[in-house]
């Protein structure tokens, strides 16, 4: 069974599931807040929103955080409810107009929209994909042509990792069949430590982080040094564009002014992300400090939250090759920049 079958397959299941689900809770208007509003007032104004973030609770999410803690959120009449399952359970709520948003990668939203999953992306969050093979000094591995023979540790067989791998390995021409992938789960760091794996996929500012504070010497082979693809960002779907652009507008200027307030006051933010990620206020300060920096450096733009057209392009490129995608997408019809101006 081809590995497309298997991905299309899974997060077409996953949109027909939800799309059987309970019904959506009926909006709540935000528009006609005034001066004389009382707070009781205020409060039944407030719409709630559960946003799936595709990953646990983590410092690299202080943008949501700031966002939260600083009420922009709640000045554009949204109350925000971390959700923090997969990325496809996202993709599929979100196409089944089940909820108005979730925080994704590139490669999912072509994914989806290949199965008339009408999913589409209005913020870049990541301007470089952050995902990179991690490997042991002793084992040589420098470049992706190194990779031919090796064994693999990666979450698992979707999600940006694998897609991550998979355009790696197409930069140094091996296919994936010369190559053992191992599912473990998101344990890149344990399996390293305990001498499981000896290279692994992850975040090119986390795992390899995570690595060197406790003395290990790593090979990083970032994807962004080899090809520049469409990356973590904000979806929402074509019933909401169509229905709600003001809340879209609203929800992507909350979480830019997060992202911009991350990025010019980090200390700041690190603090606000105590109150959110469990266990943070008693982690290794500077690990996670220099989590942060390496991520503020994948965040930053001109305008922050631009989507680059070459991304996509390079996207659906690596996607065709990898034979997840049949046939070329309308890209247009797939991002945005329209809610960032």
């Amino acid at each position: 069974m081809s590995r497309r079958f298997i991905l299309v397959s899974a997060l077409l299941l996953l949109f027909l599931l939800a799309a059987c689900g309970a019904p959506t809770p009926a909006q709540i208007p935000t528009s006609g807040v005034t001066a004389d509003s009382t707070p009781v007032e205020l409060e039944l104004q407030m719409q709630t929103v559960r946003l799936p973030m595709g990953y646990i609770p983590n410092v690299q999410y202080a943008p949501f955080y700031v966002a939260v803690a600083k009420g922009y959120y709640a000045e554009a009449g949204i109350q925000i409810e971390f959700d923090y399952s997969f990325e496809t359970d996202g993709v599929a709520l979100v196409g089944a107009e089940e909820l108005p948003f979730a925080v994704v990668s590139g490669e999912q939203v072509l994914l989806a929209r290949a199965q008339d999953i009408p999913v589409v992306y209005v913020m870049a969050w990541f301007q470089e994909y952050p995902v990179a093979v991690v490997a042991s000094q002793e084992s040589g591995i420098q470049t992706p042509a190194d990779l031919t023979g090796k064994q693999i540790g990666l979450p698992g067989l979707f999600g940006a990792n694998y897609i991550g791998l998979r355009a790696l390995l197409n930069a140094g021409e091996v296919a994936e069949e010369d190559v053992t992938l191992n599912s473990i789960g998101f344990n890149q760091v344990e399996a390293f430590t305990a001498g499981q794996e000896q290279v692994i996929v992850g975040y090119q500012n986390n795992e390899p982080v995570q690595l060197r504070s406790q003395g290990y010497v790593v090979n990083v082979i970032p994807v962004s040094e080899y090809v520049h693809l469409a990356a973590n960002g904000i979806i929402t779907n074509e019933a909401t564009l169509a229905e709600d652009p003001d809340l879209v507008r609203r929800f992507v200027t909350a979480t830019l002014r997060g992202l911009a307030d991350t990025i010019a006051d980090p200390d700041s933010a690190y603090e606000m992300s105590k109150d959110f990620v469990e266990g943070l206020a008693q982690a290794d300060e500077a690990v996670q400090k220099e989590v942060l920096a390496l991520s503020i450096g994948l965040w930053q733009a001109d305008p922050l939250g631009f989507s680059a057209p070459e991304s996509w392009h390079n996207m659906q490129t690596v996607l065709l090759d990898m034979g997840l995608l049949a046939a070329p997408l309308d890209l247009d019809a797939a991002y945005t920049n329209e809610f960032i101006e």
